[in-house]
């Protein structure tokens, strides 16, 4: 992820050139994440992102109309890149449950890691409304219903217990943050939620092997 360096924040601006929209939208989420990671997500308001970035009000007011709305589109930055490197990973993975399960794994530590303290902090402010802990939910759910297509075909059921499936998660997001946060290495954490995820598939029965 790019970033912006504290110098390039606080040096007088030289002379602007007008973005396009995609590209001022990139670049106020960079400077957004900047923020999270030095400051904290108390810290990040638009006026703030605003003065970080450079810009005027009005030209973070034009990409998000309020602070819940930037917090939003911050978590779905992360979950788009997150299912890039999860999506390019299993495209070259073996056909087998424990390549599956380490890409899976793998994924999920390396994308909380990149993002350091950034994205417990956004997340921890989604659960602060009930419109965004919905953003969180649904993009969940999405995540779990692409792992299961890609573990069903190793399953002796036909179907998985979903609560299977939220333990797998919830045993996802606490070892990547205890990962980002230094109490255990990042090797530590994938290989634990391997383990996780291969137990769980084991308990549907004989894991299978796709046709």
């Amino acid at each position: 992820m790019s970033s912006v360096e504290p110098h390039e924040r606080t040096s007088s601006p030289g002379p602007r050139h007008r973005l396009k929209r995609a590209g001022r939208l990139r670049q106020l989420l960079d400077v957004a994440w900047q923020i999270v990671r030095v400051d904290g997500t108390d810290a990040l308001t638009l006026g703030h992102l605003a003065e970080t970035a450079g810009v005027s009000k009005p030209v973070v007011y034009s990409h998000f109309a309020t602070r819940s709305e930037l917090l939003a589109v911050l978590y779905q930055d992360f979950d788009r890149r997150q299912t890039a490197v999860m999506d390019a990973a299993l495209q070259a993975s073996e056909t087998t449950l424990e390549s599956k399960a380490s890409v899976i794994a793998s994924s999920y530590v390396e994308c909380v890691i990149r993002h350091g303290r950034e994205i417990p902090g956004v997340i921890a402010a989604l659960a602060g409304s009930p419109e965004l802990e919905k953003i969180k939910r649904d993009y969940e759910a999405a995540f779990l219903k692409k792992c299961w297509g890609v573990l069903a075909p190793f399953a002796g059921t036909p179907t998985l217990a979903p609560a299977g499936m939220w333990a797998m998660l919830g045993a996802a997001e606490r070892l990547s943050y205890a990962a980002a946060a230094g109490d255990i290495t990042q090797e530590q954490a994938r290989a634990e939620l391997f383990e996780t995820i291969v137990a769980m598939m084991f308990r549907t029965g004989r894991p299978g092997c796709p046709d």
